[in-house]
């Protein structure tokens, strides 16, 4: 394979000639989203490597893992896991390919056009908790299972996934049983920025980033107690669940 590489203020990116042309663009996405965080994530994690690949089967090479987390995730949200991130690089799909992989609903596109911001966000959020990864070891990996709500929905609501993914949504409700409150690592990717999307409406987007840097120790539902300002967990469930079936019958079919 032979690599071209450039470089932005803050990102390198790693990348094959014939997608040069969107290069340009998915740097301007990163800064903009490394911009975002900055107000209230801090200090970010430097040198943060984007690899653009050309072929699934290249991603897949790279980071073996994402097959594995693909298959474990629902349907719904299986087409959007287009890559995956280490402790100092994000591994995507070129934006071609995420482009042919969209389905032909409202939405589908935008939300893998945003893998790149959405990968960031979640080696952000991993670099904040030391148990969490990046680096995925196996006593990491139980430790995300746990909490892939909370990285993955960092990812997808702070990137602006979640804004565009009510259609997924449905087809989520539609073929799955009932969710896990919070969500499992099967609906993590899709349904995690959901609980992010309902604590800014209620508490501000403050909120949602002292959730996504909050402390792991208590466990996820005294986590989101203290999230939604102590309300019990049981009533914030409710609440979540009413806010997606809103989500879903305010957005188009799949």
């Amino acid at each position: 394979m032979s690599w071209t590489e450039t470089r932005s203020a803050s990102f390198a990116v790693r990348f094959e000639s014939e997608d040069a042309g969107d290069v340009e663009q998915l740097l301007e996405q990163l800064e903009s989203t490394r911009e975002r965080l900055m107000d209230g994530f801090g200090r970010l994690p430097e040198d943060v490597a984007i690899v653009v690949h050309p072929t699934p089967a290249q991603l897949a090479l790279a980071q073996p893992i994402l097959p594995v987390v693909r298959r474990m995730t629902a349907p719904a949200a299986r087409r959007y896991l287009a890559g995956w991130y280490t402790a100092n690089e994000v591994h995507v799909l070129a934006p071609r390919l995420l482009r042919e992989r969209s389905s032909n609903v409202p939405g589908s596109e935008e939300m893998l056009l945003l893998s790149p911001s959405a990968l960031y966000v979640q080696l952000v959020v991993g670099s904040m908790h030391p148990r969490l990864p990046p680096p995925f070891r196996p006593s990491s990996l139980r430790t995300y299972s746990k909490w892939a709500w909370l990285v993955a929905g960092a990812g997808s609501w702070f990137s602006g996934q979640t804004a565009c993914a009510r259609p997924a949504i449905i087809r989520r409700l539609r073929e799955g049983g009932k969710p896990a409150f919070p969500p499992g690592v099967s609906d993590a990717p899709l349904l995690g920025g959901t609980l992010y999307d309902l604590l800014v409406r209620e508490e501000g987007q403050g909120a949602a980033v002292r959730l996504a840097r909050a402390p792991l120790a208590d466990g996820p539902r005294r986590v989101l107690e203290r999230a939604f300002g102590e309300r019990a967990a049981v009533h914030t469930e409710g609440t979540w669940r009413s806010h997606l079936t809103r989500m879903a019958t305010t957005a188009g079919d799949r």
